[in-house]
């Protein structure tokens, strides 16, 4: 078993092109001995973005704190906050904004891509 502290991780910033003012933490990765899945916390600042993007493997996320927006690859927003959870298909193009003046945090679980 391992256990983190998730407050001494450090968030770095996204540098996938289309980022924008987004710091990613992984709480849970390879490092720590996990081979299959991956667990990440999503900072979007106000004013901020994912990439508007795709992968070949679905993920779940969980919002955290505050609200945000998610977008569906048909270009449709729906506004997300505290509580909620979003499941994204392979394939579905996706993106997730930060029009308010909080910071939007979200947990966000994937399989291991270079698995």
């Amino acid at each position: 078993m391992k256990i983190n502290d998730n407050r001494k991780i450090i968030a770095a910033d996204v540098q996938m092109e289309g980022a924008k003012d987004v710091k990613m933490k992984i709480l849970i990765g390879t490092d720590d001995g996990s081979q299959n899945i991956i667990m990440r916390h999503f900072i979007v600042a106000p004013g901020g973005n994912t990439p508007f993007h795709q992968h070949n493997y679905e993920h779940l996320v969980k919002v955290e704190r505050n609200k945000g927006i998610t977008v569906d690859e048909n270009g449709k927003e729906y506004e997300i906050g505290t509580g909620q959870s979003v499941f994204v298909r392979p394939n579905e193009k996706h993106q997730f904004r930060n029009p308010f003046s909080e910071d939007f945090e979200f947990i966000c679980i994937i399989p291991n891509p270079n698995k």
